[in-house]
């Protein structure tokens, strides 16, 4: 999706987009394992599980994201950089 089309795709005011919180929604969830996670991100959200990652990594360092969900953001920012660490 282009700058443009997710421009659009936002929420009121420049809200997040419903896909948006979405992705939120389904990273507070518990999963019994990866391939369970990556199904019904195909078949809830219509989206490949690449793509849904790098929508992931984009909200992680949305300030939208932060202020709408500061829990799971922080936790995901936390892991994702102890990841960076290890490389």
């Amino acid at each position: 999706m282009s700058e443009e089309e997710q421009a659009a795709a936002d929420g009121p005011e420049g809200g997040l987009s419903a896909r948006d919180l979405a992705v939120l929604a389904m990273e507070r969830r518990e999963w019994p394992s990866p391939g369970v996670k990556e199904r019904a991100i195909r078949e809830d959200l219509g989206m490949s599980p690449a793509r849904y990652y790098q929508r992931l990594g984009a909200l992680l360092d949305d300030v939208r994201a932060v202020a709408h969900d500061p829990v799971t953001v922080n936790r995901l920012r936390r892991l994702r950089e102890a990841r960076r660490g290890a490389r």
